[in-house]
């Protein structure tokens, strides 16, 4: 496969977008950073070059349904228009799509299986070890991206709105179980961006590479994301310095245990 080719096609596809637009450009450079994480991932694992080389263009090509969805529903919320993980898939495969970016086919369930699973609570069950390794890869490229963006990109203009809430234990009681938290049904009574900002804590237990664990750990991701807020409750102060805690400890419990 030849990625030249495959970033100068994904480079014409969001060019009819409007790249001066906040929203759209964010996409367009979380795209890039995703590719890049998800080759530092795979070379960890030792993987071919060839399974590398996958990995970039799955991290590439994981997001390239949100340009439409924002265009058509000018969202990226899915509960509120569609699934940009299935969508996704829809663009590459109409007209065969894909093979702009990739002339063989004998990796397309492949990459449609990442792509469709990157964005779900859950890997879908009855996959074959070989599509579990690709989805993972992304679902921790793509995580590791989003919790960097909360540290530099996102929130602006939501600290009023953040820093005023009253987070308790009870509303983050996934987190206290060491579990990602669905946010459609759990925080479902929660508004953005609270419920984004909540919800981002969890994507740590969603987390499978000791790569990954390292990636949070030297960039201390979580640690500044918290501590960009100024809480004004004081039961907001301790729920979130238990999350610090906690989330700090299973990162350290991960880097010392035996995992990938």
């Amino acid at each position: 496969m030849d990625l030249e080719i495959a970033k100068k096609e994904f480079l014409n596809y969001v060019s009819k977008y409007d790249a001066t637009n906040f929203h759209i450009k964010g996409k367009i450079d979380h795209s890039i950073r995703v590719m890049a994480i998800s080759v530092q991932i795979a070379e960890s694992l030792k993987l071919s070059k060839e399974d590398i080389d996958l990995a970039t263009l799955i991290g590439l090509l994981h997001d390239i349904g949100r340009f439409e969805q924002r265009r058509i529903y000018n969202t990226f919320n899915d509960h509120e228009s569609i699934d940009h993980g299935d969508y996704g898939v829809e663009i590459l495969k109409k007209d065969d799509y894909l093979r702009k970016y990739i002339k063989e086919e004998a990796y397309d369930d492949i990459i449609f299986t990442a792509i469709k699973n990157h964005n779900k609570l859950q890997i879908e069950e009855g996959l074959d070890d070989r599509k579990i390794l690709f989805c993972k890869i992304i679902r921790d490229a793509d995580k590791i991206d989003i919790i960097y963006q909360s540290n530099f990109i996102a929130w602006g203009g939501y600290e009023d709105k953040i820093e005023n809430a009253i987070i308790t234990k009870d509303i983050v009681k996934p987190l206290l179980e060491h579990r990602m938290i669905n946010r459609k049904t759990e925080l479902k009574k929660i508004e953005y961006p609270l419920n984004c900002f909540i919800g981002n804590f969890g994507f740590i237990f969603d987390i499978n590479y000791k790569e990954s664990f390292k990636i949070f750990k030297e960039k201390n991701y979580y640690n500044i994301v918290i501590d960009r807020f100024n809480y004004k409750h004081s039961e907001t102060k301790e729920t979130i310095e238990e999350i610090r805690k906690i989330i700090n400890s299973y990162i350290d419990s991960k880097l010392e245990g035996d995992s990938e």
